[in-house]
């Protein structure tokens, strides 16, 4: 079982490798007016893209942006989030900071996180933001799918560190992944073999950002993690409780999954899995209530559409201004498709729509 979960996890990156590094062949297709220089932000490197500066205008907006890839794959520098914050900074004109945080397998959870945590704090001193001419009211934490994950976490981070100079205006989240406590909601089971992103695969993302061993797989799969005889769980359990948090329309006729008796050795081998810092819809309200206006793009073919789903209606409930931007027709990872051969509709529909409402509310 082990051979056979390494074999096909070993085989999907092994095509998403190929298919990242030939899109990296593909020429630019934004303005080449727009400035790219690389940095480094207290240790962590970054890609900064400034548009030219205005006569009529002293500070710009900025965008934080940090990519997907399940904590293993792509990079700021590939082609495909170069193209994608190169028609941010220049459709916006604001100053986009495209965070190359460190990967799977050269390093686990947090570390991830700590590298996007640290680029962004760098990013908001105010001597910075002077140095790259940002308006320190009007910066946005965005990022898609585990790039999703870490802008959330990043945000419930700063939200609670009082001594913080600037703060975010908003959040942006893209098909953020941002629980492993149920690998059965209704999105999961409906979209459990979809292409791109199938369950099992996401599931075997989790376990290496967690340095885990993929013996687990099943047992993560079937909700042994959380069963009602895990101690550690119980608390959690109402936090994504999506009986209640979901629309009907994405609950549809599924039914949950909660075993009586699991296995609770799994969270002692692996704690990340209650680790808020890596599954932001754990937080607490408290936390939630602190987080700035928030965008989140959900694909109805996608096993992570019921994440940010459900993150969207506890952030409502916690009094945060939320907008739920769900696509019926669109697939995970489709944003980032816009370059020929797959310059899809799917691709450039997202993107358009996300590029809206941070000009509405940036």
């Amino acid at each position: 079982c082990h051979l056979i979960h390494y074999l096909r996890l070993s085989h999907h990156l092994i095509v998403l490798n190929y298919l990242i590094c030939t899109f990296d062949k593909l020429k630019d297709v934004s303005s080449e007016d727009i400035k790219i220089t690389d940095a480094v932000f207290d240790g962590v490197e970054v890609r900064v893209f400034e548009p030219p500066a205005k006569g009529d205008e002293s500070l710009k907006r900025s965008v934080v942006y940090i990519h997907g890839g399940g904590w293993a794959l792509a990079s700021a520098r590939t082609s495909l989030y170069n193209n994608l914050c190169r028609i941010m900074a220049e459709s916006l004109n604001a100053v986009v900071v495209s965070v190359e945080y460190r990967l799977v397998p050269e390093v686990c959870f947090p570390e991830q996180y700590h590298d996007a945590l640290r680029a962004t704090k760098h990013f908001l001193q105010p001597d910075v933001l002077a140095e790259y001419s940002v308006d320190p009211s009007r910066i946005a934490i965005s990022g898609d799918s585990a790039g999703g994950n870490l802008a959330a976490a990043v945000c419930q981070q700063l939200s609670k560190e009082e001594d913080l100079p600037v703060r975010p205006k908003l959040q942006a989240l893209i098909y953020p992944v941002l629980q492993a406590f149920d690998f059965n909601t209704p999105s999961y089971q409906q979209n459990m073999n979809m292409p791109v992103l199938p369950r099992y695969v996401m599931i075997n993302y989790w376990i290496d950002y967690f340095n885990g061993n993929y013996d687990l797989a099943h047992e993560l799969l079937v909700n042994n993690h959380t069963a009602l005889n895990v101690g550690r769980a119980l608390s959690f359990r109402a936090r994504l409780n999506w009986t209640s948090l979901l629309p009907p329309s994405f609950k549809k006729n599924y039914q949950p999954v909660v075993q009586t008796t699991g296995t609770a050795a799994i969270v002692e081998q692996l704690p990340a899995l209650l680790d808020v810092r890596a599954v932001p819809l754990l937080a607490d309200d408290a936390t939630l209530a602190r987080q700035p206006r928030t965008y989140v793009l959900t694909c109805e073919n996608d096993v992570l559409r019921d994440d940010g789903a459900m993150y969207a209606k506890r952030l409502e409930r916690a009094g945060v201004p939320v907008t739920l931007d769900h696509f019926h027709d669109c697939f995970h990872g489709c944003m980032i498709f816009t370059v020929w051969p797959t310059d899809f509709s799917a691709g450039v529909q997202t993107r358009n729509s996300y590029i809206k409402w941070l000009d509405e509310n940036l």
